[in-house]
C-alpha cells in the first residue's frame, strides 16, 4: 500500500504546485491618489511610508540614490511596506518636472520619476547656464507657453522621449491645468502638516521630525517591521 500512495503524493504536490498563484510584484503595484500622489507596493501593507519630494532639491536626488534599491529590494517586495510619493512643488521648474512625471498612466510614474531624480545633476546644469532671456520665459505667459519653455531650454522633452513620449503627449501634460492647481494643493496641504524642507517622511501617518536621510530613516523601518 505504501507503495501506491508514494506516487500518489507526488501528483498531489505537482499538481499544488502548479496551481499556485505566483508571488506578487509588489514594486510594480502602483495606485494614484488625489493629492495627486503614488502609492508603490502592498496597499495593505504594515508599515506605510510617505515621502515628500521636490524635483529641484539635491537632498532629495542624494535619497534616492542611497535608498532606491534597499528600499524595493529588502522592504517594497516583501509586502510589508509600502511607499507613497508625495510632491512638494518649490517652483516652476519643480512644477513642469512633476507634471512631467505624473503624464500618462499611473504604472509608468515610477521610471519617470526615476529618470528626472537620476539626471537632476544633468538638468539642474542647464538651469545654472541658462540666460535671463529663458528665465524670463519660465515666468511669463499662459501655464503652457511657460512650461513649453522650461521643457525645452532644460532638454526635458529629450527626457520624457527615452520614456516613450512624443512631443504632442508632453505638451498635452504640460497644459493640464489640473494637475498643475493638484499639485499646488497638495503642497499646500503638505506645509498644513507641517512640511518645511525636503526630503520629509512619516510612518504611519506620524512626521518624523529631524529625519532627512535614509541613514536615519532605515532604523526607524526596521523598528516598525
Amino acid at each position: 500500500m505504501k507503495h501506491l500512495l508514494r506516487p500518489l503524493l507526488a501528483v498531489s504536490v505537482a499538481a499544488l504546485t502548479i496551481g499556485a498563484a505566483p508571488p506578487v510584484n509588489w514594486n510594480a503595484v502602483v495606485n494614484r491618489t488625489a493629492l495627486p500622489s503614488h502609492v508603490i507596493g502592498n496597499p495593505a501593507a504594515k508599515v506605510k511610508l510617505t515621502k515628500w519630494i521636490s524635483y529641484t532639491c539635491p537632498s532629495c536626488a542624494r535619497f534616492e540614490l542611497e535608498s532606491d534599491a534597499a528600499l524595493k529590494l529588502q522592504y517594497i517586495r516583501s509586502g510589508q511596506l509600502s511607499l507613497e510619493v508625495r510632491h512638494f512643488v518649490r517652483d516652476p521648474i519643480d512644477l513642469t518636472v512633476a507634471m512631467l512625471t505624473n503624464c500618462g498612466p499611473k504604472e509608468k510614474f515610477s521610471l519617470n520619476h526615476s529618470a528626472f531624480i537620476r539626471s537632476q545633476s544633468v538638468w539642474l546644469g542647464n538651469m545654472a547656464r541658462s540666460t535671463p532671456a529663458q528665465q524670463q520665459r519660465w515666468s511669463t505667459g499662459d501655464l503652457p507657453a511657460r512650461s513649453r519653455a522650461i521643457a525645452s531650454d532644460l532638454k526635458f522633452y529629450e527626457i520624457m522621449a527615452t520614456r516613450g513620449y512624443d512631443r504632442t503627449t508632453v505638451d498635452r501634460c504640460l497644459a493640464d491645468a489640473g494637475m498643475a492647481k493638484r499639485l499646488a494643493d497638495g503642497t499646500e496641504a503638505g506645509q498644513k502638516l507641517g512640511i518645511d524642507h525636503t526630503p520629509s517622511f512619516a510612518i504611519n501617518g506620524q512626521l518624523l521630525v529631524g529625519t532627512s536621510g535614509w541613514s536615519l530613516l532605515e532604523p526607524q523601518l526596521q523598528a516598525r517591521m
